[in-house]
C-alpha cells in the first residue's frame, strides 16, 4: 500500500558544470585533464500535498564509465547528458499519472527503461559503441540522488529514516528474493552518521612522491603537490595506488616507493599505522598476472604487502565475458569487483567467480547502492566506498553514504586533490566534510540535516 511520505516527481531543473583538474589524474591508460558535473535540481510533492526540491550531482566521468577508444570524448559526454535529460521525461511522464512512489520503487520501476534509453541515444547519435550500462547509471544516478534527497526533505527527515517499514511499502524480497522477507535497509545501515571517516588519499599514475620533485615554480601552489606533502599537511593514512596493471615490475616498484614515502613521512609525526589498496583499474590481463604482482609484492615489500587492505577491479569489467576465476587472488588478498558491479545480477555472478566483495559508489545510483549495501551485509561481504572525484554535492552524498554504511576503514576521496576549487560555496557551507584533519573529515555534521543533506 502506498504510504503518505511516497512523492510524485512534479519538475526537473539540469545544470551542467565544467572544471579543469588542478593535476592531471591518469589511471589504467587514461589521463583525465577535465571534469564535467550534471546538477539536478528535483521538485517533489508527497501524497500530503506538501512540495519540496532535492538535489543531486554526479560528474560524467565517461572516462571511467565508457572507456571506449572509438567513440570521441564529446560523443561520450553528448550521449550521457542526453541519457540522463531522457530518463527525467520519462520520471516527469510516469509521474503525471498520478503516481506516487518511494525513491528506491521509482528507481526499480523503470532500471529496465535505462538501457533502452541507451541504445535509443547510441543510435541518435551513431555511436560507433554502444553508450554501457556503467556510463548510464552515472549519467542518471544524481536525478536518483535528487529524489531520495526531495523524498527527505519533503517529507522532513533524514532521507536515511526513510529505509523501514514505516516508509517503505515492500520489504526486501520484493528487490532481493525470498530470503530478505521481512527485511528493510534499514536493518543493515547505521541508525546515525559517523562522527568522522578516514579518506583514502589517491596516488595517481603521474602524481609525484618526493617534495623535491616539485620544480620550484610548482611550490608557489598553495596546495600540494607531491604525496610526501600531502601527508605532512593532512595527517592521512589511507591510500589508494593506481598501477598499471600491463608493466608489474613499474608496479611493484611503485608500490616499494610510496610505501617507503608513506613510512617516512608518517614517522616524521611520530606515527605508523597506515593502510593500502591498489587499483590498476581492470589493466591485468588476467588473474594469474594478479597472483605474480602480489607475490612479488609479498617478496620485496613485505611491509606493503601487510598493509595492503584489498585489490580493487585488476581485471576486464565483462565478467560475463571472461569468467576468470578469482578465487587463487582471493586467498592473497580480499579483490574487490568494482566496474563489474552493476546491479543485482552482476553481484551474484562476481561472487560466484571467487571475488571477495564490491566496490560501491554512489555514481551508480544511490538506489542501487543501497540495495548491494543489503546484501553485501546480509551475506557477510566486503565492500569499499569509492569515489569519481566527486565534487562538492557529490563529494557530501559520497560520504554521507560511508557514514550510514560499513565499508572498509573509510571512503575514497580526490576531489579535493584534482578538483580543489569546485563548488566553492558548497565547501564553505561544509567545512568539516571537504577539510582533512588527522587523515579524516567530520561526517557528524549531517546528523543534523533532512534529505541526504545537500544543499547548494
Amino acid at each position: 500500500m502506498s504510504k503518505d511520505s511516497d512523492i510524485r516527481i512534479l519538475e526537473f531543473n539540469f545544470e551542467y558544470k565544467t572544471y579543469k583538474l588542478r593535476t592531471p589524474l591518469k589511471f589504467g591508460s587514461v589521463i583525465v585533464d577535465k571534469s564535467t558535473s550534471l546538477v539536478v535540481k528535483a521538485t517533489v510533492e508527497n501524497k500530503l500535498g506538501e512540495k519540496a526540491e532535492g538535489l543531486g550531482s554526479m560528474p560524467l566521468a565517461h572516462e571511467w564509465a565508457f572507456p571506449s577508444p572509438v567513440v570521441s570524448s564529446e560523443k561520450k559526454l553528448e550521449a550521457m547528458k542526453l541519457v540522463a535529460e531522457s530518463y527525467g521525461r520519462l520520471l516527469i511522464n510516469e509521474s503525471d499519472k498520478s503516481k506516487y512512489l518511494h525513491p528506491i520503487d521509482w528507481f526499480v520501476k523503470l532500471e529496465e527503461e535505462i538501457p533502452k534509453i541507451a541504445r535509443e541515444v547510441s543510435q541518435k547519435l551513431d555511436l560507433k559503441e554502444q553508450l554501457p550500462m556503467l556510463a548510464s547509471l552515472v549519467a542518471v544516478s544524481p536525478i536518483d540522488a535528487s529524489l531520495h534527497d526531495g523524498f527527505g526533505k519533503v517529507n522532513r527527515i533524514c532521507s536515511y529514516e526513510g529505509y523501514s517499514a514505516k516508509y517503505v511499502s515492500n520489504d526486501l524480497s520484493f528487490y532481493l528474493g525470498s530470503s530478505f522477507k521481512g527485511k528493510y535497509i534499514s536493518d543493515y545501515i547505521k541508525p546515525k552518521y559517523s562522527s568522522e571517516l578516514p579518506v583514502f588519499h589517491l596516488v595517481g599514475g603521474l602524481d609525484k612522491l618526493w617534495r623535491d620533485e616539485v620544480s620550484s615554480e610548482e611550490a608557489k601552489n598553495a596546495l600540494p603537490l607531491s604525496l610526501e606533502e600531502w601527508i605532512e599537511r593532512e595527517g592521512i593514512f589511507c591510500f589508494k595506488i593506481k598501477l598499471r596493471g600491463n608493466d608489474i615490475e613499474w608496479d611493484v616498484n611503485r608500490t616499494k616507493e610510496v610505501t617507503e614515502v608513506i613510512v617516512e613521512s608518517l614517522k616524521k609525526q611520530g606515527k605508523k599505522e597506515f593502510y593500502l589498496s591498489v587499483d590498476s583499474n581492470e589493466m591485468h590481463p588476467s588473474p594469474e598476472a594478479v597472483l605474480e604482482y602480489l607475490q612479488r609484492v609479498k617478496k620485496e615489500a613485505p611491509l606493503a604487502f601487510e598493509k595492503m587492505l584489498y585489490v580493487e577491479q585488476p581485471v576486464n569489467r565483462n565478467l560475463d565475458k571472461y569468467m576468470f576465476n578469482m578465487r587463487e587472488v582471493a586467498k592473497m588478498k580480499p579483490v574487490l569487483a568494482d566496474e563489474g558491479v552493476t546491479d543485482v545480477n552482476s553481484f551474484d555472478l562476481a561472487v560466484s567467480l571467487g571475488w571477495s566483495g564490491v566496490a560501491l559508489k554512489t555514481c551508480k545510483t544511490h538506489s542501487a547502492a543501497l540495495l548491494l549495501v543489503a546484501k553485501a551485509e546480509e551475506s557477510k561481504i566486503p565492500y569499499s566506498v569509492q569515489d569519481l572525484t566527486c565534487p562538492g554535492l557529490a563529494l557530501i552524498h559520497s560520504a554521507g553514504f560511508a557514514a550510514r554504511t560499513n565499508p572498509i576503514m573509510g571512503f575514497e576521496y580526490n576531489a579535493r586533490q584534482y578538483l580543489p576549487f569546485a563548488f566553492a560555496e558548497t565547501q564553505k557551507k561544509y567545512p568539516e566534510i571537504f577539510k582533512v584533519k588527522e587523515g579524516r573529515v567530520r561526517t557528524g555534521i549531517l546528523n543534523d540535516t533532512v534529505g541526504l543533506g545537500l544543499s547548494l
